[in-house]
This record gives structure tokens, C-alpha cells and sequence, in this order.
């Protein structure tokens, strides 16, 4: 059975020698690395005892983590809601943020090294059992958004080729994106796992032409464009420079999904000093290739001819300045990219399924296995889930974006709530009793802008997207009641039990809202 201070991990590829190779774990592909859940045999074995991680290692983990799919849609999602002045602040106050919440996981990883089953275990040791469940879910739920965007990005980019596929939003488009899930499904619950020559291929495929992007951009540099983009009120009213920026929040978020995959792996860093220079370099080199992108496009076309390049918006931007090869090159580099990434999503999504209910924090059906060892019936759980979105998007206005808009806003649960537990630890100063108060002053004050940039993402993300979270929460209860109920526990504390009625409140509120179009799809 798992517990907070289990320190292997299951799901990993070995060496011949039956070591795991680290070199798969530290490149899964667009995500965070998998949450840590015990091992018995290999707590017993030292054989399988880990190597220790170089500064490069642990770099390239934060690089690999958060550079994926959402990249090749930003030159769009910014054109429709700023200019290059909107575009700079949001990027800023975004890679301001995004670095404090870094630091939170970096610092949470040194004062409770024991708390390492994933990022719901600090909700979950903050602020009580509900709450951790509620992490849990809204971390596992934004893991089935997120490969339902992806799935919708995959079709949407064939659709500039076969019209059939559309934006993504159409049956053709289900039907592949369905067989796509479900041949996922079958090679995950058969043994397959992410190998080291399949994420290097991936990895590669993400990099490189981003690079070359930028690159060939660089060289079309049109300097009229350029400054008529600055601020671009010429084109028509993008609304106040705050509306601006708030409106580019959510995809800045999105782009930085992963930024604690550095400080999931301290343990094994040869120094811990270097878990804190690994993330900076790399949260550093990923925001300036995120920010490159955004800029390089205001260089080479309007923002009304950006705002309107159909989605993944990349290739409809290089394709503007070297000719239809620029489109395939980019179409192959999403492809290849994105399905490297379902695949390390899917496997994460199952395991934020499995870890709780090993924990006894969900049911404990969520906790068996097959005779691969894959947690099977979690596995099945995420591929509904997933299926069940993909059926939506026949119905939703704009499929891709809200598919992004989705997972994004619901990974803001489990971070608020990580940033929040710093923050207590900073005030409390619980776990500092043998740290300088300099230190722990610095950890607070980081903790503190963290949690607010949280908050504040929750309402730059708006109403909609807020009740849409409670309305997945809320009936979610019922496998946090079934979980207590299996080991005879208490079901709510008195501060739980009235977090409990916000949330089914707001999530009533929410199926309202869906069913009289207050809350439009």
C-alpha cells in the first residue's frame, strides 16, 4: 500500500540490468513526471536504487516538461487579444508568477521531502482529506482535458489538409481521435511504456522546428509591421491594455504546465542546490522560446492576419513567409510531437487515478491492476473520460480553445492549493526550526506572490470556467464518500462539510447556467 513517504516509482522502463532508465523518466514528453507511488520490491532491492541527476538533467526535465502542443497555438491566441506592448506584459507578469509557483515546488520538496505521492499530497497534508481529494480530481481532470485537447489539435491540424476534419469539432475527426484513444488504451494495458528512443524522437520533433521558426522569422522581419503591431489599436479595439493582458493569462498558463518537474525529482539531484538552478535555467529558456514565438509572429504579419490563422496557428504563420512547405514541416513536428505527448499524458492520468486510491484517498477499485502491472481500471476510467469529452466537442463552438481553456483552469486547483500550503508553512514555520529566518522570510514572501498569481488566473479565467470545475467537482464527492466509507472513516470535519456545500452549490449553479446558455460552449 502507498503512503506519503514511499520514495520509487512505479511504471518505469529498466536497463538490461534491471536498473530503471532515468533517461526515459527524466524526457516524458510534454508533462510533468509521473507522481511517485511505493514500490515494495524495489525499496527492498539495491538494485533498482537511482542514480543520481546532473544540473543538465534535471534542466532538460523542466525544458522537456513544459515545451508540447500549446506552443505551436500562441501566435493566435495572442493576436486575437493584444498587440506586442499587451504581449510583453503578459509574459512577464506570466514568467514572474510561473517562477514563484517553481520555487513553491522547490521548496516544498526540501521541507517535506516525505510528502512525494503527487501534487494533491500537499492540499491533502494542508487543509485535510476533502481537500487533498478535490486536488486529486482536479488534477486528474485536467489531465483528461488535456489529452482531449490534444486529440482535437491532432484533427484540427489535418484539417487544413482534408476539410473533413474541420477545426477538430467534426464526426470524421471523432471517429479517428476515437481510434486513437482507444489503440492508446489497448498498448498501455498490454505493457507499453514510454521508451528513451521514442521521447528523444519526440523531443527533437518539438524542439527543432520551434527553432527554425524563429530562426526564418527572424530573417523576414518586416520593421512597419512590426511597429504597427505595438500596440496594434489601428486594427480595431482589442479593449483596455488590463483586458489585453488578462485575455493571454490562460495560455500562458497552459504553455507552463510542468514547471515543477525539477522539484518532483530533488531527491536524486547529486546537489540540491541544483534543483533550484535547474528549474531557473529552465523555466528561463522555456519562456524565451515561448516569448519568441509570440514576438517573431508580430513581425511577419497583422494581428487581425494572426488573430484570424486558423488553429495550431504556427503553420499558418511560417506557411505566410516560406510557402506551403512550411506548412507540412510544422503539420509533421505537431503530429509526431503531440502523439509522443498523449502517450505520456494518458500514463500520467491513470497513475493521478491510482496513486490516490493506493492511498486510500479514492475508491479502491481505482487501485488494481492488470497482470502488466498497469493499473488497468484507472486506465479505463481516464479512456472514458477522454472519450466523453472528444463526443463533446460535436457541440462546442470552438473545441481546441476550450479544450485548453478547461485543463488549464482546473490544474489551478491542485497549484492554488500547493502555493496556499507554502505560504502556511512560511507563517507557521512549521518545518523551519533549524533554517535561518532570512530563508524562511524569502520562502514566504515567494509563496505569498505565488498564491496570488493563482487567484488571480482564477479570474482571468472568468465565471464560466470556474462553475465548469465545480460541476465535475461536486458529483466527484460521492468517490470521496465511498473511499471513507471502504476504511470506516469520518466523511467531513465541519469546515469540509461547508466546503462541500460551496462546491455542490456552485456546481448546481453551473449545471444551470449550461442549461439556461447563461454559460455558453
Amino acid at each position: 500500500m502507498g503512503s506519503p513517504g514511499s520514495s520509487s516509482t512505479s511504471w518505469r522502463t529498466r536497463d538490461a540490468d534491471g536498473t530503471p532508465d532515468h533517461e526515459s523518466e527524466l524526457t516524458m514528453v510534454d508533462t510533468v513526471p509521473p507522481p511517485r507511488v511505493a514500490d515494495p520490491v524495489a525499496e527492498s532491492s539495491a538494485a533498482t536504487t537511482p542514480r543520481k541527476m546532473s544540473l543538465p538533467t534535471l534542466t532538460g526535465m523542466v525544458v522537456g516538461g513544459m515545451v508540447g502542443a500549446g506552443v505551436f497555438s500562441l501566435p493566435a491566441r495572442f493576436g486575437v487579444a493584444t498587440g506586442i506592448l499587451g504581449s510583453l506584459i503578459a509574459w512577464a507578469i506570466a514568467g514572474a508568477g510561473m517562477l514563484m509557483l517553481a520555487f513553491v515546488f522547490q521548496n516544498l520538496a526540501i521541507r517535506k521531502p516525505d510528502l512525494d505521492s503527487g501534487v494533491f499530497i500537499y492540499a491533502k497534508a494542508g487543509f485535510g482529506d476533502y481537500a487533498g481529494f478535490n486536488s486529486a480530481i482536479g488534477f486528474w481532470a485536467s489531465t483528461i482535458a488535456g489529452n482531449a485537447f490534444y486529440w482535437v489539435f491532432i484533427t484540427a491540424t489535418l484539417g487544413a489538409f482534408w476539410p473533413g476534419f474541420g477545426d477538430g469539432d467534426t464526426v470524421l475527426a471523432m471517429g479517428l481521435a476515437t481510434v486513437g484513444v482507444w489503440l492508446f488504451h489497448y498498448l498501455i494495458a498490454r505493457g507499453v511504456r514510454d521508451a528513451a528512443v521514442i521521447n528523444r524522437i519526440v523531443t527533437v520533433f518539438k524542439i527543432l522546428p520551434i527553432l527554425v521558426f524563429v530562426v526564418v522569422l527572424f530573417f523576414a522581419f518586416d520593421a512597419g509591421v512590426f511597429a504597427d503591431n505595438w500596440i496594434a489599436t489601428g486594427y480595431g479595439d482589442l479593449g483596455s491594455l488590463d483586458e489585453q493582458v488578462r485575455n493571454t493569462m490562460i495560455i500562458t498558463t497552459f504553455v507552463f504546465l510542468g514547471i515543477e518537474g525539477a522539484s518532483v525529482y530533488s531527491r536524486y539531484a547529486k546537489r540540491r542546490e541544483d534543483v533550484g538552478k535547474a528549474t531557473v535555467l529552465g523555466f528561463l529558456s522555456v519562456l524565451a522560446i515561448f516569448s519568441l514565438v509570440t514576438l517573431s509572429s508580430y513581425s511577419v504579419m497583422t494581428q487581425p492576419e494572426i488573430a484570424a490563422t486558423r488553429q495550431p496557428s504556427m503553420i499558418g504563420v511560417f506557411e505566410s513567409v516560406v510557402g506551403d512547405w512550411g506548412g507540412w514541416f510544422i503539420s509533421i513536428a505537431v503530429v509526431v510531437s503531440v502523439l509522443g505527448a498523449y502517450l505520456a499524458w494518458t500514463l500520467m492520468a491513470a497513475e493521478v487515478a491510482y496513486i490516490p486510491a493506493r492511498n486510500e484517498d479514492f475508491p479502491a477499485f481505482l487501485g488494481k491492476e492488470n497482470d502488466q502491472g498497469t493499473p488497468i481500471t484507472a486506465l479505463v476510467v481516464t479512456s472514458l473520460a477522454v472519450q466523453g469529452l472528444l463526443a463533446a466537442t460535436l457541440v462546442l463552438t470552438d473545441a481546441l480553445n476550450f479544450m485548453l481553456d478547461l485543463c488549464t483552469s482546473l490544474a489551478l486547483i491542485p497549484y492554488f492549493l500547493a502555493a496556499a500550503y507554502a505560504l502556511k508553512l512560511g507563517l507557521t514555520g512549521e518545518s523551519y526550526e533549524d533554517v535561518p529566518t532570512r530563508t524562511r522570510r524569502k520562502e514566504a514572501i515567494s509563496a505569498g506572490i505565488a498564491t496570488a498569481y493563482t487567484l488571480f488566473l482564477f479570474e482571468a479565467a472568468g465565471l464560466q470556467f470556474l462553475l465548469l470545475s465545480t460541476v465535475l467537482l461536486a458529483p466527484a464527492t460521492l468517490l470521496y464518500v465511498k473511499a471513507r466509507s471502504e476504511h470506516g472513516r469520518r466523511l467531513f470535519t465541519p469546515t469540509e462539510m461547508g466546503l462541500c456545500a460551496v462546491i455542490v452549490a456552485a456546481g448546481i449553479t453551473g449545471i444551470i447556467g449550461l442549461s439556461t446558455g447563461f454559460i455558453a460552449l
